[in-house]
């Protein structure tokens, strides 16, 4: 492999220069890791996709995923703790709901995403 150095030194400086003024804070870069790796796992994106078809209590979401409620509760606490989801009561019932239209959006866009390159 050979160590070629750049060429275009002032090119470089300045695209460093805009990059680097435009980089986030270190904390926002930790909420941007913690928001994909909750969004990373297998049964809760497939919790967000069902929560972005209706509003559901667990129960429902279990039946719709074929999983037991618990294991759903416990994928919503994280869902909720990343602000993915949100919930309502109504009497006894707790319905699930995605945060807003931003996770809409995510599962959207990385569908898409996925199509294209199929």
């Amino acid at each position: 492999m050979s160590n070629m150095a750049c060429n275009e030194t002032e090119k470089h400086a300045v695209n460093v220069a805009v990059v680097k003024d435009q980089m986030l804070s270190e904390r926002n870069f930790l909420f941007l890791a913690e928001l994909f790796k909750a969004l990373g796992d297998y049964t809760r994106v497939r919790i967000l996709f069902a929560l972005s078809q209706s509003e559901l209590c667990v129960c429902a979401l279990a039946e719709v995923l074929e999983m037991s409620q618990s294991a759903i509760s416990h994928q919503l606490r994280l869902l909720r703790a990343a602000k993915l989801v949100r919930y309502r009561k109504e009497g006894k019932n707790v319905f699930y709901a995605l945060d807003d239209e931003h996770v809409r959006n995510l599962l959207t866009q990385g569908y898409d995403h996925i199509l294209e390159e199929g």
